[in-house]
């Protein structure tokens, strides 16, 4: 997974359309939404990510008002949204499985929200044909919700999301449903969509990918408290923990003791560069700073595992006596299972974490 298309973030002068200042809630007794703090900028996309468990979609369900808070308040242009029911808060909400209406064709989808805002047949009627166009859906009116593929409901269940024009769009895992081609395809589609239409949006997902494509800022999260926030290229390149590292999907993570510009570790000296963090600390080797080399050079490991990325091959080494490494190969030049490499470490890729 590499990081997506990024837009230039947001300056401090941004105004600030939702903000949650230590929102909180409790289920039986314990947090899983623990005094969050977060503000979303007019026109920012921002995607929170996080394991199962984490406290994502309660946070989602709490903004839209689905979900009371025990502590803290949602504001949304200045405005507390306390005992602000969900219907009347002005925001669009968009589930992973669509809940589209069965019973009414495509348009009748699209037009609920406008039709429930009091909305004449005839602007109903524009703005179906506005935003099938504008999913890509053009002339999709009149056709049965159940002939729909997957894809086009996912169009259908955005369409009908934007359709009330909504200050705030909310996505709970939008492409969770779809199988990945399909799922690149429309990522791509919708960070383009949202950019041209200047909408504020705010989504939940566990797909790091998804996650990095769509998002202005990434949020991650961990047992109801946000980890780290920064934009993705940020959260990418420095990971504030182990965490953090793992949950991106890296696996070269170990202890070591950093003095100077290098860490003494099981792998041996790596080096840190300057103005690293001293002291005991853990470090992260992305895959791309470890460098395969001839037997008789560097750390000698033997290849114990191989796996097609695509792009590349990654290469799973064991050293003699420290925990396997990933390392990040072209096709043409990965070695096979059971060769004998050397490995040497890029600086450039290795973080102090923490």
């Amino acid at each position: 997974m590499t990081p997506g298309v990024l837009s230039v973030p947001r300056t401090p002068s941004t105004p600030s359309l939702l903000g949650l200042e230590g929102a909180t809630v409790r289920f039986g007794g314990r947090p899983v939404l623990d005094a969050v703090d977060l503000d979303v900028a007019e026109h920012e996309i921002v995607c929170v990510l996080g394991p199962s468990g984490s406290g994502k979609s309660t946070l989602l369900r709490a903004v839209a008002g689905l979900q009371p808070l025990d502590a803290g308040r949602v504001s949304l242009d200045g405005r507390d949204q306390t005992g602000v029911p969900a219907h009347k808060r002005g925001v669009g909400l968009m589930f992973q499985d669509h809940q589209l209406f069965p019973q009414r064709d495509v348009g009748g989808n699209v037009a609920f929200g406008a039709r429930m805002r009091g909305a004449s047949k005839r602007e109903q009627a524009e703005r179906v044909r506005e935003l099938l166009e504008l999913v890509g859906l053009p002339g999709a009116a009149h056709r049965a919700v159940a002939s729909l593929s997957g894809g086009e409901q996912q169009r259908v269940a955005l369409a009908r999301a934007l359709a009330p024009r909504p200050r705030l769009l909310m996505l709970d895992e939008p492409l969770g449903q779809l199988d990945r081609s399909l799922r690149e395809r429309l990522v791509v589609e919708l960070r383009e969509l949202f950019g041209r239409l200047g909408t504020t949006v705010l989504a939940v997902t566990h797909d790091q990918g998804e996650a990095f494509a769509l998002a202005d800022r990434v949020v991650v999260m961990r047992d109801g408290r946000i980890a780290q926030t920064g934009t993705p290229l940020e959260v990418w390149q420095r990971p504030v923990d182990e965490f953090v590292a793992r949950f991106l999907g890296f696996d070269n993570v170990v202890e070591g003791t950093v003095a100077g510009e290098a860490a003494d570790t099981p792998w041996g000296k790596l080096p840190v560069g300057e103005g690293a963090a001293q002291g005991t600390r853990t470090l992260l080797v992305r895959p791309a700073g470890v460098r395969l080399v001839a037997p008789d050079a560097g750390l000698r490991c033997t290849v114990a595992a191989r796996t097609f990325k695509g792009t590349h091959v990654a290469v799973h080494v064991q050293p003699e006596d420290a925990p396997r490494l990933e390392a990040a190969c072209a096709l043409r030049d990965a070695p096979g299972v059971g060769d004998e490499v050397g490995v040497e470490f890029d600086a450039a890729e290795i973080v102090v974490l923490g």
